[in-house]
C-alpha cells in the first residue's frame, strides 16, 4: 500500500468507529486528508484495534515521522556539560525518553487537531499510547476511586510506540490562573525532579523536556525556564548523573529565554 492508500484505509475504519460521522466523506486533497486523519485519532476513546489496523497505522506513522526527518542527539547544540538547547518538533527526536506535557486526566488531548504537545505526542505515538495511559488511570482508578486525576507535579512512563523515542514520561504541570504562587514553582519543580527520577529508575541516558506548563497552563515563560534549568542543575548535582538532557522549545521567544539564561550562567 501506499502511504495515500494506508491514509484512506486508516480514515476508513476510524470512520467506522464513528457512525455519528458516517456522512463524513474523505476529502481529495493530502492536506484535508492529514487533518482529518489527526482529528480521528485525537477524539478516539482508548480501546483495542485489529491486528490489521495497528500495522497500517504503525507504517504510516512511522514513515510520516520519518519525511519530517528524525534529529540525532548527536546533531543538537550542546550549551552546557550534558545539556543541550533545541528548537524544532520533539516527535522526531530521537532520545531515549520525551516528557509530555499532559493533563490530570492522562489521556491525551482530545480537541481535534489542537496545538498542545500532548496532542502531538499522542497523533505521532499511535492509539495504543492512549490505550497505556488508560490502563495506568484505570489501575489508579481501582485504588483512588472513579474520579481519580493525576497530581500536579507527578509523572508516569509509557513506551513511545511509533515515535523515535524508546519512551514518554508524562508529567502534570501547574495551571496558573492569576498570579504565580510559591506552590505553583514548588509544583513545577517537581514535574522535572519526578521526570529525571523516572529516568534515572529506567536507565535512561537521554531525557527532551518540553516547555512544561507554558502555553495552554499559562506559567510565564521565563519563570518557568529558570525553574526547568535549576531543577536540572540541582537534580544532576546531587545524583552525579551524566543522563544528558535537552530542552526542546517550539517557540522563539522560549529559544531566546534559554539562550540568555545559559549565556547569563556562564557570565556570572
Amino acid at each position: 500500500m501506499t502511504q495515500k492508500e494506508k491514509r484512506k484505509f486508516l480514515i476508513s475504519k476510524l470512520l467506522e468507529e464513528q457512525p455519528r460521522y458516517a456522512q463524513i466523506k474523505i476529502p481529495s486533497q493530502e492536506d484535508e486528508q492529514k487533518k482529518l486523519l489527526r482529528s480521528l485519532f485525537n477524539i478516539r476513546m482508548p480501546k483495542i484495534a485489529g491486528e490489521e489496523f495497528i500495522k497500517i497505522q504503525n507504517e504510516y506513522l512511522q514513515s510520516e515521522t520519518k519525511n519530517k526527518g528524525i534529529i540525532e542527539l548527536s546533531k543538537l547544540w550542546q550549551i552546557e556539560q550534558d545539556i543541550y538547547l533545541w528548537q524544532g518538533d520533539i516527535t522526531t527526536l530521537k532520545v531515549d525518553a520525551i516528557v509530555n506535557a499532559a493533563n490530570s486526566q492522562m489521556l491525551g488531548c482530545f480537541c481535534p487537531c489542537h496545538g498542545c504537545i500532548d496532542n502531538a505526542i499522542h497523533t505521532y505515538a499511535g492509539i495504543q499510547l492512549r490505550n497505556e495511559c488508560d490502563t495506568f488511570m484505570e489501575e489508579k482508578r481501582k485504588i483512588y476511586g472513579k474520579n481519580y486525576e493525576e497530581p500536579t507535579g507527578k509523572a508516569m512512563i509509557t513506551q513511545g510506540y511509533n515515535l523515535p523515542c524508546s519512551y514518554v514520561i508524562h508529567t502534570v504541570g501547574p495551571i496558573i490562573s492569576k498570579q504565580v504562587r510559591k506552590v505553583d514553582c514548588e509544583q513545577l519543580s517537581d514535574c522535572y525532579r519526578s521526570c529525571l527520577e523516572i529516568a534515572l529508575e529506567y536507565g535512561i541516558k537521554s531525557i527532551a523536556f518540553c516547555c512544561i506548563s507554558t502555553g495552554e497552563f499559562h506559567f510565564p515563560n521565563e519563570k518557568a525556564a529558570q525553574i526547568a534549568v535549576e531543577t536540572v542543575r540541582e537534580f544532576k548535582r546531587i545524583n552525579t548523573s551524566r543522563i544528558e538532557v535537552v530542552f526542546n522549545v517550539f517557540k522563539d521567544i522560549d529559544y531566546e529565554i534559554y539562550r540568555k539564561l545559559f549565556t547569563q550562567n556562564r557570565q556570572a
